[in-house]
């Protein structure tokens, strides 16, 4: 790790998150009060644990925020967007040896061109716009980089995928040597831990690493989506991907702990794709684990068991995500935490 700055820890203390309202111009339309239902229930889980910033063209109606919601913590700055994904264009954010935030502004392009991301693509300058932020800016627009393919340890490990950040249409002329220099280089990191299994049907990001393996405090821990039945489509790579973790080491040379969440029951849109459903899509923030679930009983209560023996000093929070997995994202995906020190609200 450099001198110079880090990329904290999810589990660090967080401001705000930021989230995008659904609004009649997304992907959303056809199904638009039962995925603002959903957010609704997000919004309601991050305001009693930190602000909550909500983007989008057109604010919230009262009638979506549910009784019990923290209002004050709530806050709504208009902007365009295309989409609701604010964890992969929202900023990226580093700390100098002193906790100054810095938000990184990395070029997002649809999850390598599949998608229009225009307006996406400035909503971290949008931000800095607002006079609510105290933090510097970094301009990135020139790499692609998502904020759900890179998980970090704050103390100079990444961990993420070659499918995704080795992806043609994201920096397609670079190298890996090259791409990893830049990442470090951008993100204060000193080692980048690599996966190339893994990756869940339906998954619109090339394999983003919050669908699949996430690092827990205090670090050396790693939750990771697994398969048991043989039968499965995922049982193979998921396998393979467990063995590549278990090969994977901290900075200190030291092997993970390992701990397993299951692979949720296949669950299908209607034209019968399968969707990429998955428990490691959880939100860290200030002392919660706010996961999605998916109306299955057995496996919903065996995910959030194994998620409260992990985290047991945190309170598990679970929101209902089946509408939020119809446009192939979940909970995780549609957040982006905001450290502590880089608001000026408080």
């Amino acid at each position: 790790m450099t001198d110079k700055m880090r990329f904290p820890a999810e589990w660090e203390s967080a401001a705000a998150v930021l989230l995008a309202w659904p609004h009649r111009d997304t992907d959303w339309a056809p199904m638009l009060d039962s995925v603002r239902d959903c957010y609704a229930n997000i919004i309601k889980a991050c305001a009693s644990r930190a602000k909550v910033i909500i983007i989008g063209p057109e604010a919230p109606e009262a009638r979506y925020l549910p009784e019990g919601t923290l209002a004050d913590n709530v806050l709504f700055v208009e902007m365009p967007t295309n989409d609701t994904w604010t964890r992969d264009y929202g900023p990226i954010s580093t700390a100098d040896p002193q906790g100054h935030i810095c938000f990184n502004d990395f070029k997002f392009n649809g999850w390598g061109l599949k998608f229009a991301s225009d307006k996406d693509n400035l909503a971290t300058r949008g931000l800095m716009a607002t006079g609510i932020v105290d933090a510097n800016y970094a301009n990135h627009l020139s790499f692609v980089l998502e904020g759900g393919s890179v998980e970090s340890d704050g103390c100079g490990t990444i961990l993420t995928t070659a499918d995704c950040l080795l992806s043609p249409n994201r920096n397609g002329g670079m190298s890996q040597e090259q791409i990893e220099t830049y990442i470090k280089e951008s993100l204060g990191a000193r080692k980048i831990n690599w996966l190339h299994h893994g990756a869940l049907a339906g998954d619109d990001t090339d394999g983003h690493i919050d669908t699949l393996a996430r690092i827990i405090p205090p670090g050396d821990t790693i939750m990771y989506v697994g398969c048991s039945d043989p039968g499965d489509e995922h049982f193979a790579d998921l396998k393979a991907m467990r063995d590549e973790l278990a090969a994977l080491r901290t900075a200190d040379g030291q092997p993970y702990h390992l701990i397993e969440l299951p692979l949720p029951d296949a669950v299908y849109d209607e034209d019968g794709m399968r969707l990429p459903a998955t428990y490691a899509n959880f939100l860290i923030l200030n002392g919660a684990v706010i996961m999605p679930v998916y109306g299955q009983p057995q496996k919903d209560l065996l995910a959030t068991m194994t998620v409260k023996a992990a985290f047991p000093d945190y309170e598990v929070i679970t929101v209902d995500c089946r509408a939020l997995i119809m446009q192939h994202g979940s909970l995780h995906c549609a957040t982006m935490q905001l450290p502590l020190g880089s608001l000026i609200i408080r």
